[in-house]
């Protein structure tokens, strides 16, 4: 075989393997989202079908809805795990709809938000801590940077309509995957940073994504509580 010949089909075959690459690339960064999304929309859809089924339970106070470690009423299982509620974030776009799941595993975070096993429930006492992901999988947290203090962030369950008020905004914490005080119950900087939920709160809220659009080992975390729990309809 000619010096030609091999060169032509090396170079072939380099070029092949660019092809390759490319389209994984491809479909990690918007082949996935594109499933994702419509994963959000069928699994939303379902949420409400079964909430239209079921009668919503009335007189639930503040005080004992969501209790800490438990499952909401009106929970739907569904191929990626127990979808629970739904969450809505003005800023992030008026169609912002995007089911929440719990825990956050990989299949849970490619179909919604995932809840932090042993958060606190929608509404309920303790930090209700969130995590998705900011890029590829329906990138539900993709312009977290763009939230400030004051926005809003609803979760509506089968029986109640929560909204929480963020305290700091979407790229003020970036803090490394391995510092999870910012999930805890009461979230305290071990090294005394005055990025902290707000004082005096009972039920907070917490939001985690990646801090780059690519790999990366650190989480930007925006702390909110809630302001409100209104009978849902």
């Amino acid at each position: 075989m000619s010096w030609s010949r091999a060169a032509a089909r090396l170079g072939l075959v380099l070029v092949l393997a660019g092809v390759a690459v490319l389209g994984y690339v491809g479909w990690q960064t918007w082949g996935t989202t594109w499933v994702s999304q419509r994963e959000h929309a069928d699994i939303t859809e379902r949420l409400e079908q079964a909430w239209a089924a079921e009668p919503v339970v009335r007189g639930t106070t503040l005080q004992d809805e969501g209790s800490y470690d438990a499952v909401p009423a009106g929970a739907v299982e569904v191929d990626a795990g127990v979808a629970e509620a739904i969450v809505e974030i003005p800023r992030l776009g008026a169609d912002y709809r995007v089911p929440l799941l719990e825990g956050t595993s990989d299949e849970a975070l490619a179909a919604g938000l995932g809840r932090f096993t042993g958060s606190a429930t929608p509404g309920g006492v303790g930090n209700l801590a969130l995590a998705g992901h900011r890029v590829t999988h329906g990138e539900p947290l993709r312009d977290m940077p763009a939230l400030v203090p004051g926005d809003e962030v609803v979760v509506t369950t089968r029986d109640a309509v929560h909204t929480y008020v963020l305290d700091t905004g979407g790229d003020d914490l970036e803090v490394p995957l391995t510092e999870t005080w910012v999930v805890d119950p009461e979230p305290v900087d071990p090294d005394g940073g005055d990025v902290v939920p707000a004082a005096g709160q009972r039920r907070l809220l917490t939001l985690t994504t990646c801090s780059e659009l690519f790999h990366t080992d650190d989480r930007l975390v925006a702390f909110g509580h809630l302001v409100s729990s209104e009978p849902r309809g």
